[in-house]
């Protein structure tokens, strides 16, 4: 399968990382923002075509499919670009910035029957993932989920500590993790939510703190806490708070109320949530099926999203 990847920066990079233990997929084309910076992530991962435009890239001989890990605000349009040339789609996280063009870009994947899916990452943790098929079997059941997602951030810098072209976002970004798994776990829609915010950064122009307060019609909580002002550990941790059980997450890691580790290492045929991710988006190809974490399974998300933005106004 000939792919091509949007997007040179640290996410892009993990997804040419984890593309290069999947057989049978081979990066075709690079599009990136930056001339330099393409040109070198291309040569070093061997990719023969590389460019600043994603349509010369959509035109390579091949192509079936585009994996977008480009700015936020670029996503619903690029997105629409990609399915109307005739190419499946993954969006990473989020896969637009507003519920309008969220709405938009799942429109067009019914109109044109393509493949796109949303870069969900957690749905595909081991982690995650141990937790949710416990919940499946009748096992478990989510009472609460307290998370804590913090970052330290001045200026507008990737996750690999080089410069970006495009200020994150707390809200349309990482909150976004949050309330997707949330929902995906519980298996309910969020009945009612709330949301709270510090201070504008003088430049950056985003809140730097926020508080999110979700509920599900049965009565299951969530708690999430955001800031950029975190100089201490950086990262999301999840703990389930269940009727059997209580479970912290840490990415790929997993203990339970006692601090007992718990043996991931059979739930899935990596322990990488970027490659298992991206495994479901080449095997829904090569299937002809609906990916876990569609765009339309991604909606309920961001109409909640939409919600909690209304709250902050």
């Amino acid at each position: 399968m000939k792919i091509c990847l949007a997007g040179q920066g640290a996410f892009g990079i993990k997804h040419l990382e984890a593309i290069a233990k999947i057989d049978g997929v081979e990066v075709v084309s690079l599009t990136g923002g930056n001339a330099a910076g393409t040109e070198e992530v291309a040569r070093r991962f061997g990719i023969p075509h590389w460019t600043q435009e994603l349509g010369e890239s959509l035109g390579q001989p091949g192509v079936e499919a585009v994996i977008l890990a480009t700015p936020t605000q670029m996503h619903a349009r690029q997105a629409e670009e990609c399915m109307r040339a005739g190419k499946h789609v993954m969006i990473e996280i989020p896969i637009a910035d507003s519920l309008a063009d969220s709405e938009r870009v799942a429109a067009v994947q019914r109109e044109t029957g393509f493949i796109a899916m949303g870069g969900h990452t957690r749905r595909f943790n081991p982690s995650h993932q141990w937790i949710h098929r416990r919940i499946l079997a009748g096992e478990l059941r989510v009472q609460q989920m307290d998370v804590q997602t913090y970052f330290f951030r001045r200026t507008n810098m990737n996750a690999a500590g080089k410069p970006r072209s495009w200020t994150d976002h707390l809200l349309w970004h990482h909150a976004c993790h949050t309330v997707d798994l949330f929902q995906y776990q519980t298996g309910e829609a969020v009945a009612d939510c709330f949301a709270l915010q510090g201070p504008t950064h003088p430049t950056l122009g985003i809140a730097m703190d926020m508080s999110i307060g979700m509920k599900t019609a049965t009565g299951a909580l969530c708690t999430l806490s955001l800031s950029f002002n975190n100089k201490g550990p950086l990262g999301t941790f999840f703990r389930y708070i269940c009727d059997n059980g209580t479970y912290i997450a840490r990415y790929d890691d997993l203990v339970d109320g006692e601090n007992q580790a718990i043996d991931l290492s059979r739930v899935d045929v990596s322990m990488n949530g970027i490659e298992l991710q991206d495994r479901e988006f080449f095997a829904a190809i090569r299937e002809g099926r609906e990916p876990n974490a569609s765009v339309a399974q991604c909606l309920p998300a961001m109409r909640t999203l939409d919600r909690l933005e209304q709250c902050l106004k």
